[in-house]
């Protein structure tokens, strides 16, 4: 019996054993960690050509040029920028957009969860009625990921700092337009995209993407987690209007606040709308409910001159200009370690009429001072 029981005792240890060195030799054969980072993220899709001009009748679908630095490091540094991308937006134009009328335009960058039911095409539906044209970029569908992907995927899979370089394609492509005017073109995010706003407002980044363009004319941060310290030091001077509500523990609002007073020191108008009582997406239609999704709070994550990321003292990614996207996403996941106080989970999310309806009205105001009137759409 002991006999018998050492025998399958070693046939174990030894089928355990091939296993261990299938799996070794699988785990070298994709090339470790970076290899199956690399089969993680989703294919870039087949799309047209970018188009390099507009026309008086553009509007629906348009593709653009863009790049994906993936990291700010990169984004800063790397020259020329890694990954040509064609981005991809939906355009809506008020009626009175004309060569001779032209209008100004405003566009919107979605949030972690991608174009959600009643925020992103229902804003630009309202802003075309208030005569503005506006631009729904997708970042995501951009780079391949899709609604049905699920929500780690998208936030590894593409970045801030992808979606501001899409923004500043946006931009570029927009600023070609004949019946837009080139210098009333602002830019607006939910979420993650209000990061990519404040990204953007940093004028290292306006340089990088536009060097002979002025930029955008006004910036507005809804609701845009406040945790990152970009380390800008100049912007182009166009005033910021952020919106934020008291229930949304995913805004610190103690960093947020001091996040726009380093505004303030560098001359940008910054104007702050916050709601009594009011959560984290009250455009969507998903029902007001706390939720379990998690959020980084109690901790700044610092950024240095050339880009490099910091809590403290301790680097959170540490690479090189011409790393792949798969050596970043590995990196970025090796600095849970860091990142791990940090994360916290439960806010309020949701619908919330009132709290849509004021920032409806404070949103408007704010862009009709800043980027001027224009005539009303009356058409789909």
């Amino acid at each position: 019996m002991v006999v018998g029981m050492k025998s399958w005792i070693s046939r174990l240890a030894a089928g355990l054993m091939a296993v261990m060195v299938l799996a070794f030799v699988g785990w070298w054969a994709v090339g470790g960690a970076v290899g199956i980072a690399g089969l993680s993220l989703p294919d870039f899709p087949d799309w047209p050509e970018p188009v390099v001009s507009l026309t008086a009748a553009s509007e629906g679908e348009i593709y653009f040029q863009s790049f994906s630095p993936y990291d700010f490091d990169i984004l800063l540094n790397a020259r020329p920028l890694p990954v040509p991308t064609t981005g991809f937006g939906t355009l809506l134009l008020p009626t009175g957009a004309f060569p001779e009328t032209p209008v100004p335009a405003v566009i919107l960058v979605h949030g972690s969860g991608g174009i959600a039911p009643g925020r992103e095409m229902s804003t630009a539906r309202m802003l075309a009625d208030a005569g503005f044209a506006a631009f729904v970029i997708d970042y995501y569908a951009a780079r391949g990921v899709t609604q049905g992907s699920d929500y780690l995927t998208k936030v590894l899979a593409v970045t801030e700092f992808d979606a501001v370089a899409d923004a500043y394609g946006a931009l570029t492509i927009l600023s070609t337009h004949p019946s837009i005017d080139a210098d009333r073109i602002g830019v607006m995010g939910f979420s993650y995209g209000g990061m990519a706003v404040r990204i953007a407002m940093d004028e290292r980044v306006r340089r990088t993407f536009v060097p002979e363009h002025a930029g955008f004319a006004a910036f507005v941060d809804v609701y845009g987690p406040c945790f990152q310290d970009w380390g800008t030091r100049a912007t182009n001077g166009a005033p910021l209007l952020s919106l934020r509500g008291t229930e949304d523990e995913s805004n610190d609002l103690a960093a947020c606040a001091e996040r726009e007073e380093a505004l303030r020191t560098l001359g940008v108008a910054v104007e702050s709308r916050i709601y009594e009582g009011a959560g984290h997406a009250w455009e969507s239609e998903r029902p007001r409910t706390m939720t379990d999704s998690p959020y980084v709070a109690g901790c700044t994550v610092r950024y240095d001159e050339r880009g490099h990321s910091f809590i403290g003292d301790v680097q959170i990614v540490s690479g090189e200009t011409d790393d792949t996207r798969a050596q970043r996403l590995v990196k970025r996941l090796a600095s849970g370690g860091p990142m791990a106080s940090c994360v916290h989970q439960g806010y309020v999310v949701g619908r919330d009429d009132v709290t849509r309806e004021k920032a409806a009205r404070d949103l408007l105001v704010f862009l009709k001072r800043v980027l001027g009137g224009a005539g009303s759409r009356t058409g789909g």
